[in-house]
């Protein structure tokens, strides 16, 4: 994927279920992590202070398209790449890729937040400096998935 953010992992036993197999419910881990991991490359953070204010981004929308399973100690990739930065929010598109084939697909979108002391989420329009960092992963548009792949 142009422009992507590229994070090596294995399958740990934690991932798995009882035959081995990648538990869907680590693809969105790997995928979080591949996020947290580009913000990083960044110099960003995915929960900071800007300005006195604590900002976090909560998912909004996230789910994953599966070809084939990853299981118990494969080594894999996980592409991800920017799809959207709109005004509030931001949007990406992950790829796991393993021995060169993409075998999951997912996708998230999370918005940018101010979080109070109180733990109460208020959405805020995402700082420049971020929206020109994160549009340095933009991939292009014929490397998007659309929802009828």
């Amino acid at each position: 994927m142009k422009n992507g953010f590229v994070m090596q992992r294995r399958v740990e036993f934690m991932d798995t279920d009882m035959a081995g197999i990648a538990h869907y419910t680590a693809y969105f881990r790997y995928m979080e992590t591949a996020e947290h991991e580009l913000f990083r490359s960044l110099g960003l953070a995915a929960a900071t202070q800007d300005r006195g204010r604590q900002l976090g981004w909560p998912r909004v929308s996230c789910g994953f398209d599966f070809k084939s399973a990853l299981r118990f100690q494969d080594v894999f990739e996980v592409h991800i790449g920017v799809t959207k930065v709109g005004k509030r929010s931001v949007a990406y598109q992950a790829d796991i890729v393993r021995d060169g084939s993409t075998i999951a697909r997912g996708h998230s979108t999370s918005v940018c937040c101010t979080i109070d002391p109180t733990g109460h989420l208020t959405s805020i329009d995402i700082p420049e400096d971020v929206t020109n960092k994160l549009k340095t992963h933009l991939i292009p548009e014929t490397e998007r998935s659309n929802s009828n792949d």
